[in-house]
């Protein structure tokens, strides 16, 4: 038994050794910010389809948002070395229950929010531009990727929060049409009305996110040994072999499920926010 605390002791030790220093090429966050912002009466697009549904119906329900797709441009900023704006196009895909009647069985129709939004962060310099294999190009296709010197941006978004929504006969004040991208559209039956309809859906959503610019360094690490798994795969492949009773017993009683947590452990500034 002593051997074996022994060799374990040993292992664990050689496994926090510093080895050696590699080189390694990987993405550098410059800079980066956090949101949360509250989006009051985006309007809802609709195909012609949904549209009719929409103009017929007696009442409406949000029943949750999506985000399909953020489009992003950075840019660098005059008369600032190194920052660079980021003009950020957000897709939401709104599904809604409509319903023609009181006592009718809703109909489910989705439809499109879109969102536009400018930050402003640090990038760094840099005047090298990167070729990879990986993601060449045809040279015969007409299809030709660019390279820039700018920084990547990332952005991370969770699914919004329904806050409201409402149906009303003519636009807001400050509605505009826009264009729907088609690989956006393609996701949808029909065809966009993005012009005057006979009446419009309004929402508004709250959505949390980070913004990140970084560029592709060379970087020094330490390395302490290859990252091997330390356990083995658990046999759940439900083949005639198992005995079901055998994984059941695997599985923890799920306290939460039947307790669960007081305020007292939960965290009170997001409770209350």
């Amino acid at each position: 038994m002593a051997e074996s605390n022994a060799s374990n002791n040993s292992a664990a030790v050689g496994a926090n050794c510093f080895k050696e220093a590699v080189c390694v090429s990987a993405g550098r966050i410059y800079d980066s910010c956090s949101s949360k912002d509250c989006l009051e009466d985006l309007r809802v697009f609709f195909t012609d389809t949904a549209q009719a549904a929409v103009d017929a119906a007696q009442s409406i329900k949000c029943r949750k948002a999506e985000v399909l797709n953020v489009f992003m441009d950075v840019e660098s900023v005059p008369f600032n070395k190194g920052f660079y704006s980021v003009d950020m196009t957000y897709y939401f895909m709104i599904t809604l229950d409509v319903y023609a009647a009181t006592m009718a069985p809703p109909v489910t129709i989705q439809g499109v929010a879109v969102f536009s939004k400018k930050v402003i962060l640090y990038g760094s310099e840099g005047s090298v531009k990167s070729f990879s294999s990986a993601m060449q190009a045809d040279p015969m296709s007409d299809d030709c990727t660019l390279t820039s010197d700018c920084p990547n941006a990332k952005v991370q978004v969770v699914d919004p929060i329904i806050l409201s929504c409402r149906v009303t006969d003519s636009a807001l004040c400050g509605d505009c049409t826009i264009t729907i991208p088609p690989c956006i559209a393609s996701r949808f039956n029909g065809t966009f009305l993005t012009g005057a309809v006979q009446r419009y859906v309004y929402v508004s959503i709250g959505i949390f996110s980070i913004v990140q610019l970084e560029r592709d360094v060379q970087m020094m690490i330490p390395v302490y040994d290859f990252c091997l798994p330390d356990k083995e795969c658990a046999n759940g492949g439900g083949t005639a072999t198992d005995d079901p009773c055998e994984l059941f017993r695997r599985i923890k009683f799920p306290v939460n499920e039947f307790f669960p947590p007081r305020l007292a452990e939960l965290d009170c500034e997001d409770t209350i926010s």
